[in-house]
C-alpha cells in the first residue's frame, strides 16, 4: 500500500488502491515538471541497481573499473565491465516497463513542459520513447574518445583495439559514461530546469549520489514548486520532500501519473 510522508517525515498510509493514488498537490496548468529517475525505475525491467544490498557496487569495486584512472591504469577490465553490463541491456527480456511508459503518456499529455532527468545509464527512457530527457551520466550504447573527444553510438563490445571514427586512433574509446570525479552533464540545462519548475518528482533514487541528491534542496531554496518522492523505500533525502509514496514502481508511478492527469483535467473543467 502506498504511503504518504510529509515534510515533517511523518508518514501515514493511504487506504486505497495504487490506481486511484491522488496527489497532494497539482501544478498550473502550463506549468513545468521536472522528473528524477534513478535505478530504481529499471530495477522491475531486470537491470540490477548499484547500490542497493546485493547491488552492482557490492560485488565490484568502483575504483576498478568506474573511475578515469580505473581506465588509464587497466582499459582491458574497464571494458570486460562494461562490455557485460552492454550485454545485459541488449538483451531480449529488458525492456521499458509501466513505470517508463507512465513518464511518456505525461511528457505527451501534460499542458506544459515535462523534463526527465534520469542518473540512469540504460536506454529504457530513451526506447519507452521519452523525448525530453537528459542523460546526466552518459549511457551505455555510446562510445566517447579520449584523445578527440567524439561521441558515436555504440551498442556492441568494445575493446582497447577499436579505432576512433574521427581522429582515428585506437586505444582512446571508452564508454560515453559518467565516473566517478568526473562532472555530470547538462549541469546547466538541469539547474535552470529546477529553479523554474512547479513540480519536483524523484522516482526510484537511493539518495546519496549527488549532485542528484541534491536537485530536491535546489528547488525547495528557489521555487515554490511541489516536491514528491515515489520510491521503494524513502530515500536518505525523504524528509526534504513534501508529498511521498512508496512500493514499486510499475504500481505507484502510473498511478501517480494517472492521478496528476486526472485531477489536471477536473480543475480545467
Amino acid at each position: 500500500m502506498p504511503a504518504f510522508r510529509t515534510a515533517a517525515g511523518k508518514a501515514s498510509q493511504r487506504i486505497m488502491p495504487p490506481d486511484l493514488l491522488s496527489p497532494k498537490i497539482i501544478p498550473p496548468p502550463g506549468g513545468r515538471i521536472v522528473i528524477l529517475t534513478g535505478a530504481g525505475i529499471s530495477k522491475e525491467s531486470g537491470l540490477e541497481t548499484f547500490r542497493d544490498a546485493g547491488g552492482i557496487w557490492s560485488r565490484v569495486r568502483v575504483e576498478d573499473v568506474a573511475t578515469p584512472e580505473a581506465f588509464a591504469r587497466d582499459p582491458e577490465r574497464c571494458h570486460a565491465f562494461y562490455n557485460m553490463r552492454r550485454a545485459r541491456h541488449r538483451a531480449a527480456d529488458v525492456q521499458p516497463n509501466a513505470a517508463h511508459q507512465a513518464l511518456v503518456r505525461l511528457e505527451a499529455e501534460w499542458p506544459g513542459e515535462v523534463v526527465v532527468v534520469t542518473q540512469n545509464v540504460d536506454s529504457l527512457h530513451d526506447r519507452a520513447g521519452t523525448k525530453n530527457l537528459i542523460h546526466m551520466h552518459g549511457i551505455y550504447s555510446q562510445a566517447r574518445c579520449t584523445h578527440c573527444d567524439h561521441v558515436a553510438d555504440w551498442p556492441g563490445d568494445m575493446s582497447v583495439a577499436d579505432r576512433c571514427a574521427s581522429c582515428g586512433q585506437t586505444g582512446g574509446l571508452r564508454p560515453n559514461v559518467v565516473w566517478f570525479g568526473e562532472m555530470p552533464i547538462a549541469m546547466e540545462r538541469i539547474t535552470a530546469a529546477l529553479t523554474d519548475c512547479d513540480l519536483f518528482i524523484s522516482i526510484g533514487t537511493s539518495g546519496n549520489v549527488f549532485p542528484a541528491a541534491g536537485f530536491v534542496a535546489v528547488v525547495r531554496k528557489t521555487t515554490k514548486a511541489h516536491t514528491a518522492e515515489l520510491n521503494l523505500e524513502p530515500s536518505a533525502g525523504a524528509t526534504l520532500f513534501a508529498e511521498a509514496h512508496y512500493g514499486p514502481a510499475t504500481e505507484i508511478v502510473p498511478a501517480y501519473i494517472e492521478g496528476l492527469l486526472r485531477t489536471a483535467r477536473l480543475h480545467d473543467s
